[in-house]
């Protein structure tokens, strides 16, 4: 139990990392995938993420980025203590022995398993997340204006109960599983490569960024589309799509073609690696903080991590 507190904490931390550095990005691609389809003859509102970028802080200063950034905040670290306690869990069941190292398919199998389990904690800050920063690019599909994320659950609750507020479920669902599968699996993957051979593996701060951000990219690479299709039923008005998600990608394939399922392409890729570099470096050195001062929590049988743990 207290390394589930310990990893609690630690995930909190390596959230808050991954909200800081990424929300930018993570803004842009949500205009880029929920801004209007432009008539003929007209200019689309982004030419790209670069200019989607500019033209944001523009009009309506830098910190116009961070909007909406306080839904996910705050959501972080129950939504990493649920990720990272799913993933033991995931674990547990396919170990005969407490010591046994996982391999590449039993880590993804965990990976999948915590992309359920944190579904709940995620789908309501996604959803106030996605329809503040629309709002502020001045294309709110839903019509409606929002006071900032308490009002948004306010209105949303009055529109359709807690239905609307979870929105996107099976979205999220169809999005998280596959890409923590490749999130877990490619980091302790990359954890193994980088450090080194014997009994006393090592683990540098820059080997931990890199096994990060790289996994960060690997999640990000598999769903992307069904974060566009996610991104664009939250933004909607109430009743437009009765069928969900189908009915998105349904319109999506009719009026823009597969190539709109890769809308926010680069601002994700270049999200990616900055923010999920630190979202472990930041939990890793937590839970080294943790053990430094001797506070519960031991390092695998086979890595000992330096300075930053492993944290199993």
């Amino acid at each position: 139990m207290s390394d589930v507190l310990l990893n609690f904490i630690a995930g909190g931390v390596g959230g808050s990392c991954t909200v800081i550095v990424g929300h930018p990005f993570d803004t842009v691609k949500v205009r880029i995938q929920t801004m209007a389809r432009p008539k003929p003859g007209e200019k689309p509102q982004f030419t790209g993420a670069l200019d989607c970028a500019k033209r944001t802080v523009a009009k309506e200063g830098f910190f116009a980025l961070y909007k909406g950034m306080a839904a996910p905040l705050v959501g972080v670290s129950p939504l990493f203590a649920v990720f990272f306690g799913g993933c033991a869990v995931g674990k547990y069941l396919q170990q005969t022995d407490p010591n046994q190292e996982m391999t590449f398919i039993q880590n993804a199998n965990a990976g999948a398993l915590a992309g359920v389990f944190t579904t709940i904690v995620m789908v309501p800050g996604e959803r106030i997340k996605c329809l503040l920063q629309v709002q502020q690019a001045g294309s709110a599909p839903s019509g409606v204006h929002y006071n900032g994320p308490l009002d948004v659950v306010k209105k949303l609750y009055k529109q359709g109960g807690i239905a609307s507020i979870y929105r996107g479920t099976a979205a999220t669902l169809l999005r998280d599983i596959p890409a923590s599968a490749a999130y877990l699996s490619v980091y302790e993957y990359l954890k193994k490569k980088f450090s080194g051979e014997g009994a006393q593996r090592t683990l540098s701060p820059g080997a931990t960024l890199l096994a990060g951000g790289l996994a960060g990219i690997a999640n990000w690479s598999v769903c992307i589309p069904a974060d566009v299709l996610k991104s664009r039923l939250q933004t909607a008005p109430e009743g437009k799509y009765p069928d969900g998600v189908r009915g998105v990608l349904r319109e999506v394939l009719r009026e823009e073609g597969p190539r709109a399922l890769f809308k926010g392409f680069w601002p994700v890729m270049l999200r990616a690696f900055p923010a999920n570099a630190a979202c472990f470096f930041g939990l890793e050195l937590t839970l080294a903080a943790f053990r430094f001062f001797g506070v519960g929590g031991h390092p695998t049988p086979s890595t000992e991590v330096v300075p930053v743990p492993h944290d199993e």
